[in-house]
């Protein structure tokens, strides 16, 4: 990934962040962070990649995920409004599990320096 593409990829998960805090109606979308953005060089493609929160409260990740795919014409529209490009990219959303991975991972840290303390 160039430069130029890692900068642009920043500023469009920026934007849709915005976008979604802002923007969307969607009560699916409110837990969702955007963790990355990866644009493809012709800028025809932006992978962008989310993560959320899970609470008893929140949405399961497919309905999130599906939240997403109905909203991506939206902020696609939004997007070219905002960001001035000669071609939109077409937005695909993918789950990123890394927030969950790491909540989980920190979890077991604490257990063992419990068990540990406790020893």
């Amino acid at each position: 990934m160039s430069r130029r593409t890692e900068r642009l990829g920043e500023q469009i998960r920026g934007e849709l962040a915005r976008l979604l805090h802002e923007e969307a109606a969607d009560p699916r979308l409110r837990f969702v962070t955007l963790t990355r953005a990866d644009v493809a060089p012709d800028l025809a493609r932006a992978d962008i990649f989310w993560s959320t929160v899970e609470t008893p409260s929140s949405p399961s990740l497919a309905a999130t995920a599906a939240g997403l795919e109905r909203a991506a014409p939206f902020l696609r529209r939004r997007l070219a409004e905002q960001i001035q490009l000669r071609r939109t990219p077409e937005l695909h959303f993918h789950h990123d599990p890394s927030l969950a991975l790491g909540d989980r991972t920190l979890a077991i840290l604490r257990e063992l320096r419990d068990e540990k303390a406790r020893g």
